[in-house]
């Protein structure tokens, strides 16, 4: 992992490489200074010679929000105490949405005491009991040895708590996968959701392609959805040992669900459509790395930038290049991202350490960016991408999480379909408030600007039956005998308490990006809103310096 990571967060670098257990390290030395140790000479079994310790590694202090949690040990706990730490858990657990993470052998305030070989046993020991009285299991992700002020090896220990399925409420993820056209986006899908390596010319692929001119050409033109899933144990759950998709929903407790998205600059408006509709929470940006960043590859990293879209990027066919071509590449990436259009910080994965911090400091600062480098032929370095997507945490708390559920119904219709015995039926994603089976909704606005009412008669979500629909998730309603002519792409569905109002003129703030030509008044557009992808014409500018008020030209293709 690049050191420089380290020294962002002001942390003690591990002979490894990056930080240790939980992510940064820190050091505390007496009189207020800090660094990563005694002077040179001074060291020896984690004391100095006069006896006295060197300063400790420390991890940021225990947050009341989240799901991260500090024990220092949880040895033989009173039965008091033990129904204390369940609850304690069940918070946890809620605040990730059904994960949790639990550092053993640290104290609140973040410092890394560890503990003894049979200590540590014991507090796995209570901790696993715990994780069975709110039917969750538990995972080492991790441990690591402490030689501060001790002369008995201690360790801390990194667990993952993870709930199992229940009433379909299991945390779900949603990627988009961005990158140039031949960079090998829909080949890196089809090996992890089938379980099966690519022959080096696109067998892979081809059980994602959705019409015939894909298969031929071997480009992906429309959008597709392909999902991955991880079991309580942070086993992998795919295609390879589950027949279909509802069999991988029932055992899984974690859905990865990968948005592939178009590469071909033809497509351009395909790929827009799907970053704003469907709401993903972070993109996956696949570069080359026998070509490195060409074609549409900007334009993708400039809209996941414009769209505030959290990303990380995986090199792919490292099996095609020597290992030099590889590293040029890689640093061609750290230099774009260190351009002020981006202030993103690189975070390179060598091994399943890097991973799990990388996932951890993903979730916790918007600015890391963290670089796999894969091959999906020869499957090198295809686990650590595993690793990081079982451990990447939901990117959105849980208090923001209760405000949009308190809010009125809205729900944006994406696809529309008809299916014998079950009627109309619509795709899309709940952006607030609850939806449940029974519920009378209004949807619209038509042509001539109403809503009509209707009624959820049922609700599917990851093709599995769903009572109840929270805000952030993707599902199917069926609408029964409604009919299907009265609805279009870029509806919605809401409360109608909500008294829904259309518009035909709004004021926009936009920056431009790159374009070839003068923006300027009755230039015509297209506008992507949510789901709504709509023409329209430009009235009036309104501009910072005022004699630019008829016309603005780009300054160039500068972001990235």
């Amino acid at each position: 992992m690049d050191s420089r990571v380290s020294e962002l967060f002001g942390g003690c670098c591990r002979p490894g490489g990056g930080p240790a257990v939980g992510g940064t390290l820190k050091a505390r030395g007496a009189g207020g200074s800090s660094g990563c140790g005694g002077p040179k000479g001074k060291k020896k079994n984690g004391r100095n010679r006069g006896g006295k310790a060197n300063n400790p590694p420390y991890l940021p202090p225990e947050a009341e929000d989240g799901n991260i949690e500090y024990k220092l040990k949880l040895v033989n706990p009173s039965q008091y105490r033990f129904e204390h730490l369940v609850t304690q858990m069940k918070w946890r657990l809620q605040e990730g949405r059904g994960e949790a993470v639990y550092q053993i052998g640290v104290e609140d305030n973040g410092l890394l005491v560890g503990l003894a070989e049979e200590e540590m046993r014991a507090s796995l020991k209570t901790l696993h009991r715990m994780a069975e009285k709110v039917g969750a299991d538990i995972t080492v992700l991790r441990e690591r040895e402490v030689d501060y002020d001790s002369d008995m090896p201690r360790k801390i220990t990194e667990v993952l708590v993870r709930k199992v399925p229940d009433n379909q409420q299991f945390l779900d993820l949603r990627v988009a996968v961005l990158g140039n056209v031949d960079s090998g986006k829909s080949t890196l899908l089809g090996v992890l959701t089938q379980g099966e390596l690519d022959n080096g010319r696109g067998r892979a692929r081809l059980n994602l392609f959705r019409h015939l001119h894909e298969i031929q050409s071997g480009r992906t033109s429309s959008i597709s959805f392909e999902i991955l899933g991880f079991n309580s144990k942070g086993e992998v759950v795919n295609y390879s040992d589950s027949r279909t998709a509802e069999e991988i929903c029932e055992s899984s407790s974690k859905m990865i669900t990968f948005i592939d998205l178009a590469g071909h600059h033809k497509y351009l408006h395909t790929t827009i459509f799907g970053l704003t509709s469907y709401c993903p929470d972070c993109a996956l940006l696949l570069v080359s790395a026998n070509t490195g960043i060409a074609g549409t590859t900007r334009e993708h990293l400039g809209l996941a930038l414009a769209l505030k879209v959290p990303f990380f990027i995986v090199v792919s066919k490292v099996d095609l290049c020597a290992k030099t071509t590889v590293e040029r590449t890689v640093r061609q990436l750290e230099r774009v991202l260190k351009q002020p259009g981006c202030h993103k910080v690189p975070m390179l994965v060598t091994s399943e350490d890097d991973a799990v911090t990388a996932a951890q400091q993903f979730a916790q600062s918007p600015n890391v960016t963290p670089i796999f480098t894969l091959s999906s032929v020869s499957g090198e370095s295809l686990d650590l991408l595993k690793v990081f997507l079982n451990i990447l945490p939901p990117l959105t708390n849980s208090k923001e999480q209760e405000e949009l559920m308190q809010q009125l119904t809205e729900f944006q219709v994406d696809e529309i379909y008809t299916v014998p015995e079950v009627g109309t039926v619509v795709g899309g994603t709940l952006s607030s408030g609850i939806c449940r089976e029974g519920d009378r909704l209004v949807v619209g606005p038509t042509d001539d600007g109403r809503f009509l009412e209707l009624r959820v008669c049922s609700i599917q979500r990851n093709r599995s039956a769903c009572r109840v629909l929270r805000a952030g998730q993707a599902a199917t309603l069926a609408l029964g005998d409604f009919d299907r002519a009265l609805l279009r792409k870029g509806m919605v569905m809401v409360s109608p308490e909500m008294n829904p109002t259309i518009c035909s003129v709004f004021e926009a703030e936009i920056v431009l990006l790159f374009h070839a030509t003068t923006f300027r008044r009755g230039f015509q557009v297209t506008v992507h809103v949510g789901n709504v992808r709509q023409t329209a014409v430009v009235e009036k500018i309104h501009a910072k310096v005022p004699e630019s008020h008829t016309s603005h030209r780009a300054p160039g293709p500068q972001l990235p």
